[in-house]
């Protein structure tokens, strides 16, 4: 018997679907049920390695982990990584397809994206009790729903009972309700079975005459009002940056000051999450050198096009300033894209990054990095002393140390090295995506940079990343649990399980 499908579908983007989503799959896994989250199409800055190397957005990532199954490219068909202006890297089942421009994209490709994406559909339906496929954007988007692969599409094809989702905290609610409803046509409107009401602040029951007249007006009833809630589940995409968790301290407000740079083509930001757990801990992303200040820990993020953010970095006067902060004592991370652009010399010669120039790095590093055409992705286990470390590769270029001047970062499972680290230890760079996941030691780092402050040490046994995340899908789960009418949802899907 195939699957029976729910959709998330949202009135914009950013009002909570992939969080409403991830909820649902540790609810039903909860209930039972063999349940697995779908993306058809997804355009992401941060992405997630399969178990098999393939690359597919970080939040259907997320959500297999709170389904308790193993994340496969069928999860997410199709990724698209903005690179430049109106292009995108489109990964086609975890595999990097081709370049393109958004225009092409749109009329050429499309179509031809259909028969691969009900492969996917298909193949979960035949797998899974239950799936819970994630919109992008708004169903309403009335010039691109011809071209459509990712709302009212999907949903046809996996005969998908729709909820809309709909974010009060920016406010008219109740319009962007009718309005999303009212440009759906009839086949449409008849597939959404309910709204839910997200991001609320306030008393609930001023909510109650709306909410009587929105059910009135549209026949369809509100699911639920979910409060507002931070949980620490990593984000998809750039509006994350936005974040209240990334913010402009008050002088003194955090003991430990730790800077990112934003890099105009960022990829992968989620890698500075754990730093938000850190007590006295402040992250801030910084955007023009006037902002920098001394921090106590630098990072050079990644990015989806080295050669073009290390010329922004340069243009922007960060070379010197960094140099500056590097003869201040300031310690500097550089993960991926960041970790290239540490070196003194990048070689472009198949024009893999652009037209093929050469480029030289911020010279920190003895180091240098030849962009070729295979990209590697891939789950990695790596050693440092007496410590473990887990965590993934997404990169083009391949880097080699020129001189004995710095020690390789980490020992690989897989016999390779990863990653420079200078002689006095200030400077780091490594492909390794998710180190400070690595709770214990992003733990020692805070308490290095602790300590060469005069502030006491925080304990070392902290709590590791997967039970983190255990807890932060229960937390979350049992938010929404209790904010949703899942005896209707469970109704929807006509599926009998015990409340």
């Amino acid at each position: 018997m195939p699957a029976k499908s729910i959709m998330i579908q949202g009135t914009a983007s950013d009002v909570g679907k992939s969080m409403i989503c991830t909820a649902l799959c540790r609810i039903f896994s909860d209930a039972g049920l063999k349940v697995v989250p779908f993306k058809s199409q997804n355009m992401a800055l941060n992405s997630f390695v399969t178990e098999d190397g393939g690359e597919i957005g970080r939040a259907q990532g997320v959500q297999a982990e709170a389904a308790r199954v193993i994340a496969t490219t069928d999860m997410n068909p199709i990724l698209l990584k903005p690179k430049q202006d109106m292009v995108s890297e489109v990964i086609v089942h975890g595999k990097h397809f081709l370049n393109m421009d958004a225009k092409s994209y749109r009329n050429k490709f499309v179509q031809e994206a259909m028969p691969i994406v009900e492969k996917s559909v298909r193949t979960l339906q035949n797998t899974y009790d239950v799936i819970v496929l994630e919109g992008a954007g708004s169903p309403a988007e009335i010039n691109l729903k011809d071209r459509d692969i990712a709302n009212m599409r999907m949903a046809h094809l996996a005969d998908a009972a729709v909820i809309l989702v709909a974010d009060i905290d920016r406010g008219g609610v109740f319009a962007s309700i009718i309005g999303t409803l009212a440009l759906l046509d009839d086949a449409e409107r008849a597939r959404v079975k309910g709204l839910i009401i997200n991001k609320f602040r306030g008393l609930r029951e001023l909510l109650d005459d709306g909410i009587e007249w929105v059910e009135r007006e549209t026949g369809i009833p509100v699911l639920g009002v979910v409060p507002y809630v931070d949980v620490n589940i990593e984000a998809e995409d750039s509006l994350a940056l936005s974040s209240l968790r990334f913010k402009k301290p008050k002088p003194g407000e955090f003991l430990v000051d730790i800077a990112m740079i934003r890099l105009p083509r960022i990829s992968n930001f989620t890698d500075v999450d754990p730093f938000f757990d850190e007590p006295e801990v402040g992250v801030r992303l910084i955007a023009n050198v006037a902002e920098l200040g001394t921090p106590d820990l630098l990072i050079l993020p990644g990015t989806k096009s080295t050669m073009d953010d290390l010329a922004w970095l340069k243009a922007q006067g960060f070379e010197q300033a960094i140099a500056n902060l590097r003869a201040r004592g300031t310690k500097i991370i550089g993960i991926c894209g960041g970790f290239q652009m540490l070196g003194e010399t990048l070689l472009d010669p198949d024009a893999v990054e652009g037209n093929g120039d050469a480029a030289q790095g911020l010279g920190l590093l003895p180091m240098e990095t030849v962009f070729v055409g295979d990209k590697k992705t891939v789950q990695m286990t790596g050693t440092r002393g007496n410590d473990t470390f887990t965590g993934y590769e997404i990169h083009l270029g391949r880097t080699k140390i020129l001189r004995n001047e710095v020690s390789p970062f980490l020992q690989l499972n897989d016999g390779r090295v990863d990653g420079a680290v200078s002689v006095d230890e200030q400077v780091i760079g490594t492909y390794f995506h998710g180190l400070f996941h690595n709770r214990s030691f992003t733990r020692q780092l805070v308490n290095d940079i602790r300590m060469k402050k005069g502030l006491a040490v925080l304990p070392s046994d902290v709590k590791s990343d997967a039970e983190r995340r255990e807890d932060a899908y229960n937390m979350l789960a049992a938010h929404v649990h209790a904010n949703l009418d899942m005896e209707k949802i469970y109704d929807i899907l006509n599926i009998e399980v015990s409340i």
